[in-house]
Order: structure tokens, then C-alpha cells, then sequence
């Protein structure tokens, strides 16, 4: 048990994510060209997309079930896929590095700013994960037409 409860507070306080936590891109274009040229950003780098999280469509179905009215995104998916070359030299250096696998990139509009989309990721700690956030930028920002 006293292993069990520096772990529990660790992975709570390990899991809240702020604003400082990541790394967003505002677009003028589309939700749906922004995710299509995510889809092909991802595909073009070789990788495959493991799944798609519609996180949009199921905080608004069950809006009423928990008992809100707050409508949270007009749309937001969340993309999540692996790199088989980046996560071998992540794990090779900590074989913990599993924690951060799959990878995950979102892409929202706001209901109060229906003209925006943003895309982004969380960062990641430095050192070897440093190479996944890398990763993500790049595909984040070639998704929006911001190749360097």
C-alpha cells in the first residue's frame, strides 16, 4: 500500500494538462480541410493512423445525459497513431517512454469562435520525447500549410 498511494497522487497530478502542457496552431481554414490535411500529413510521413476519438460528437451527444447544456466544441476529433522508428528510439532510451504511446493530435473549433480551427498536442518531457514532440509539430503544422 505505501507504493500504491505515491503512485495514485503521482499519476493524478501527472495526468492534468494546462495551457502550458501544449502546443496549439490556429487556422482560418475548415475543420474538415484541417483534418484532411492532418489525415494526409500523417499518411505521407508513413505512418498509420490507429484511431480516430470523434471527443466532439460524444460530449454533445451525451450533453443532456450528464446534465449540461454547455455545448464545447462545434467540432473536435482526436488522432492517434505511432511511429515505429521514433518509439523504438524513445523506448531504447527509457523503456517508460511506453506511457506516451500512441501519439495523439486534436483538432477543434470552438462554438465561440466558429471561424477558428486549432490543432496541437501535449508536450512532452525533455530528453527522447523531445523527438516525438518534433514529430508532432511537423505533422501539425503541415497539416495547415506551415511546412518550414
Amino acid at each position: 500500500m505505501k507504493k500504491l498511494l505515491p503512485s495514485l497522487v503521482l499519476a493524478i497530478v501527472a495526468s492534468s494538462v494546462s495551457a502550458a502542457d501544449l502546443v496549439t496552431y490556429e487556422s482560418d481554414q475548415s475543420f474538415e480541410d484541417v483534418t484532411f490535411g492532418l489525415e494526409n500529413a500523417i499518411l505521407d510521413a508513413g505512418l498509420v493512423i490507429d484511431s480516430v476519438s470523434y471527443v466532439g460528437d460524444m460530449l454533445e451527444r451525451t450533453r443532456g445525459d450528464v446534465g449540461s447544456d454547455v455545448t464545447l466544441y462545434e467540432h473536435a476529433d482526436v488522432y492517434s497513431f505511432c511511429s515505429a522508428q521514433v518509439s523504438r528510439e524513445v523506448m531504447e532510451d527509457d523503456p517508460m517512454n511506453i506511457v506516451y504511446c500512441p501519439y495523439d493530435i486534436f483538432v477543434m473549433v470552438r462554438p465561440d469562435s466558429a471561424d477558428v480551427t486549432t490543432i496541437g498536442y501535449r508536450t512532452f518531457p525533455e530528453g527522447a520525447m523531445k523527438k516525438v514532440e518534433d514529430l508532432l509539430d511537423s505533422l501539425s503544422r503541415a497539416a495547415i500549410g506551415l511546412e518550414e
